[in-house]
């Protein structure tokens, strides 16, 4: 029989008997997160269960999906993230308890609500839960405990990795580990389950086991494991920090322990690489959530037009999630190759041991080829990924729009056309979509989904959920040149030329960048995406460009000698044959120097901060008029683009992060220094100035 005690301790928390136990509920939607409320709930419930002769044993499990998925983030560098009672006190008092206090645990444990679960004397779970402490992926480690309770219980080298890495382990394998000590089967109530464990364990008497008391079983190479971090990581430094945390449960008495682990929380947790991962952590969850709602059709099967690299692509991504696939192209051998390339790709990802031959077959039986355009009739989604040329791209939609049936979504991959041209050439506007993705399609995570003026709500939000199926990041942008990646792209390309005219050489820039955190410079992207791309861009845009605002012909001049990158083995870069290393190429200063003498540009020496400087404040002038102008929803919308798009530094949190981060003021002043020096390229975007004047932190 359940009794609900009235008056509980706290709105958070519910608290109820059932046959002598005290059921402590965690419930704090949506993930039961540890904030002050819930803490101090837990500590008063704690202090009434063992203050009532009436309970034998206690039990805490979560209400809704899941156990508990840690600390609040939003309450971290706030007064309420140090409000007593800690998670630490909660422990505490967890530990003192003569009564055997027992997680339950379904769906996931995860950072603090691993840690609470491994301050109690028990722990239950269902088969299926995800049981972790992914703080490094924030930027901090653990800071209730968990480093030094966890090698305890499972021994320093299962912990290490698992602390250092951000694993989880599932029920069978944490029971393994000795991290659980009983597992309910997959038909179980999970909380009759406990209540049940929770009697005996009652029933057996004091004292009840605690991590805390044992010592730390086996040995690791802490050195070694230093060394195996990569530097270039976004999370390198709470990656380090939580290895010495680790041998800090080794070394130190637990109490001691948990000092130590608490200074790195501390010291990690108001550092800029924290702020700025916590940053992208939210960003990244808010940009699938479209303003204005829309009803979610059912996509069962896709039909993907151009069997090219992105085309390839795509129809892996879509086989990859289970979906039925039709890969249509015009003719045999162009077909051939795709299907070829799609093949090898799988076979290159079996032999990394990421896919058995079983699997690569059944993805490969997902995808159906097509030389007849009558094949996808029946399609819910067709995507069109053939080059960028809008009559070849508008023939192709008038006859989509002819062949597919009512209802169906036609959308492009392009990377800048107007979709509103596009979607002009059919008699179904709101069904036409913009889904720009980023190669390798199969593996980059950031989807643009681009509304054209007419496209529907409920277009859009089918394919915003259709994208998050297929495992993407989907970010709602408007119909402007170039979207919001590559629009931005332009400003950050056009400093790199002006920079290489006025002294620094392609290397420098490169290597400039690189030091700052881009996953490679903008020169070598440029090689590895292919110049003639972005040439056949500047010369359509030729008419519209101003004759007074300065242009670096360096780029034109490269292509004009036919180097388009790696593909030709010549951009700003040569290339050996079959190698992807960029070299010197002699030649490519002779054309620099050359465009810098007809300019009338005197050449001098570059300092590595005034390219970082220039690079990436065009990335933040341009982003700011892309948020004015209402392009995407949302400031940091812009940054989940340039992180998982552009290889911009997660650890920087973005382009806007980062100018938030300098301070407004401080961005303001060094762009308008740059106007002033460098001319109206670099007039500020109206909404820096505004939130300037406004005294507003932020975009």
């Amino acid at each position: 029989m359940s009794e609900t005690i009235s008056n509980p301790p706290t709105a958070a928390l519910r608290y109820e008997m059932r046959a002598g136990v005290a059921v402590m509920f965690l419930d704090n939607p949506p993930v039961n997160g540890l904030g002050d409320t819930l803490r101090a709930g837990l500590y008063a419930g704690l202090s009434r269960a063992s203050a009532d002769a009436e309970v034998s044993a206690i039990v805490i499990i979560g209400a809704g999906r899941a156990f508990c998925g840690g600390a609040d983030i939003r309450q971290f560098n706030t007064p309420a993230a140090s409000a007593k009672p800690m998670l630490r006190d909660v422990l505490a008092a967890i530990e003192a308890s003569a009564k055997p206090v027992i997680a339950a645990i379904h769906g996931f444990a995860l950072g603090g609500g691993l840690e609470l679960a491994l301050g109690c004397h028990y722990r239950v779970a269902m088969p299926d839960v995800s049981l972790g402490l992914p703080e490094v992926n924030l930027g901090l480690v653990p800071g209730g405990g968990g480093t030094q309770r966890l090698p305890r219980l499972i021994g320093v080298g299962k912990a290490l990795d698992m602390i250092q890495s951000g694993k989880s382990l599932g029920g069978v394998a944490a029971l393994d580990a000795g991290l659980v000590d009983a597992l309910a089967s997959p038909q179980d109530d999970l909380l009759a389950f406990a209540v049940s464990y929770a009697q005996a364990r009652g029933a057996a008497g004091a004292p009840h086991p605690l991590a805390a008391r044992l010592v730390v079983q086996g040995t690791a190479d802490f050195d070694a494991v230093r060394r195996g971090v990569n530097a270039k990581a976004r999370n390198a430094l709470a990656q380090r920090a939580a290895i010495d945390c680790v041998e800090a449960a080794m070394q130190l008495p637990f109490s001691e322990g948990l000092d130590a682990e608490r200074r790195h929380f501390d010291d990690l947790v108001v550092g800029d690489t924290s702020r700025a991962l916590r940053h992208l952590f939210f960003a990244e969850r808010e940009a699938p959530r479209v303003h204005g709602g829309g009803q979610i059709a059912e996509v069962a099967q896709v039909a993907i037009v151009g069997a090219g690299t992105m085309g390839g692509g795509i129809a892996m991504a879509f086989a990859n999630a289970g979906y039925d696939v039709i890969l249509h192209e015009r003719d045999q051998a162009a077909l051939e190759r795709g299907l070829g390339l799609i093949r090898k790709n799988y076979e290159i990802t079996a032999a990394k041991g990421k896919l058995d031959a079983g699997q690569v077959q059944q993805r490969l039986a997902r995808i159906t080829a097509s030389l007849d355009m009558s094949d996808l009739a029946q399609a819910d989604l067709v995507i069109e990924a053939i080059f960028e040329d809008m009559a070849v791209k508008q023939g192709v939609f008038a006859q989509l729009d002819k062949v597919c049936k009512p209802g169906a979504i036609l959308a492009t991959n392009t990377s800048r056309l107007d979709i509103n041209q596009i979607a002009a050439a059919t008699q179904r506007p709101g069904e036409v979509i913009g889904l720009h993705f980023f190669s390798p399609a199969n593996v980059m995570k950031l989807l643009e989904v681009v509304r054209g003026d007419l496209t529907s709500q409920d277009t859009i939000a089918t394919c915003m959920a259709v994208a998050q199926k297929i495992g993407k990041i989907p970010v709602l942008v408007g119909v402007c040149e170039g979207f919001v990646g590559n629009r931005m792209l332009t400003g950050y390309w056009r400093e790199a030329g002006f920079l290489l005219e006025e002294g620094a050489s392609p290397r420098q820039i490169d290597d400039a960048m690189k030091a700052f955190g881009m996953a490679m410079g903008p020169l070598t992207m440029a090689d590895l995406a292919g110049l003639d791309i972005n040439w056949a861009t500047r010369k359509r845009l030729a008419p519209t460009r101003p004759a007074h605002l300065r242009y670096s012909k360096v780029a034109d001049r490269i292509c004009e000698q036919g180097r388009y990158g790696q593909k030709t083995g010549a951009g700003y870069y040569r290339y050996e044959p079959g190698k992807r290393e960029p070299l010197h190429d002699p030649a490519v200063d002779e054309i620099i120097e050359a465009c810098a003498r007809e300019a009338g540009i005197t050449r001098r020496a570059i300092s590595d901060e005034e390219i970082v400087t220039r690079c990436v404040l065009a990335l933040v002038n341009e982003g700011a008029r892309i948020i004015d102008e209402g392009i995407v929803q949302r400031a940091s919308d812009v940054d989940v683009v340039y992180v998982h798009g552009y290889g911009f530094p997660g650890a920087r949190g973005g382009p806007m992060f980062y100018a938030q981060s300098l301070g407004l003021d401080t961005t303001l002043a060094k762009v308008q220094a740059l106007q002033k020096e460098h001319g109206e390229h670099w007039a500020p975007a109206p909404l820096l100035v505004r939130r300037v004047a406004e005294s507003v932190r932020g975009f």
